[in-house]
C-alpha cells in the first residue's frame, strides 16, 4: 500500500458523491456548500463539473467507466482525513486489496447508483448513490461524513423526489 496522495487534517465533515454524469442541480450544490471536502467516486461528466465542485471545497475525484474525457484522473485514490485512510474507486468489483489489512477505514465507490453503507472487518464501505440523472427507481443521493469523533459517522442523504425528474 502506498502513501496517501493527499492529507486533510482538522476536517469536521466531508461529502461523498458519485455518478453526476454531467448534471449538478442547484439544490445539490447548496447541500454540498457546507462541507470542507468533496470526494467524487467517478462518472463525473465534463471537467466543468469538477470546476464547479472545486468552487465549493477541495475535491478528490477518480475516473469512472464513462469518464473518457477525464483520462488524466486516477482510477483510484488513497487519501488521509484526520489520520483515517480513505480509498476511493468507481467500481467496487475492481477492488484489488484487502482494505482491513491495508489499514483503510473507509472504501468509497459508485457505479451502481445504489446508495449503501455497510461494514466488513471494521472497514466502512460506502456507495453514496448518484447525484446525477435519475436511473431506474433509485434515489438521488450523497453521503455525509461527520469527522468530529474518533470514529467517522456516515449518513446517506436522499434528496427530494422532485429533484429526480
Amino acid at each position: 500500500m502506498s502513501c496517501p496522495s493527499r492529507q486533510f487534517d482538522s476536517i469536521e465533515s466531508f461529502a461523498l458523491v458519485s455518478d453526476s454524469h454531467g448534471l449538478l442541480r442547484g439544490p445539490v450544490l447548496e447541500a454540498l456548500a457546507s462541507f470542507e471536502l468533496i470526494v467524487h467516486a467517478g462518472d463525473i461528466g465534463p471537467r466543468s463539473i469538477l470546476k464547479r465542485l472545486e468552487s465549493i471545497a477541495p475535491v478528490v475525484a477518480v475516473r469512472g467507466n464513462t469518464d473518457c474525457l477525464l483520462s488524466s484522473l486516477p482510477a483510484t485514490e488513497l487519501i488521509s482525513v484526520n489520520d483515517h485512510l480513505i480509498y476511493v474507486l468507481h467500481d467496487l468489483s475492481l477492488l484489488d486489496l484487502d482494505a482491513s489489512v491495508a489499514g483503510i477505514s473507509v472504501v468509497v465507490s459508485g457505479h451502481s447508483h445504489r446508495p449503501e453503507i455497510r461494514r466488513h472487518k471494521e472497514v466502512l464501505y460506502v456507495n453514496p448513490g448518484s447525484i446525477g440523472p435519475r436511473r431506474f427507481n433509485l434515489p438521488i443521493s450523497y453521503a455525509k461524513v461527520d469527522c468530529r469523533e474518533q470514529e467517522f459517522r456516515v449518513e446517506l442523504v436522499l434528496l427530494e423526489e422532485d429533484l429526480a425528474r
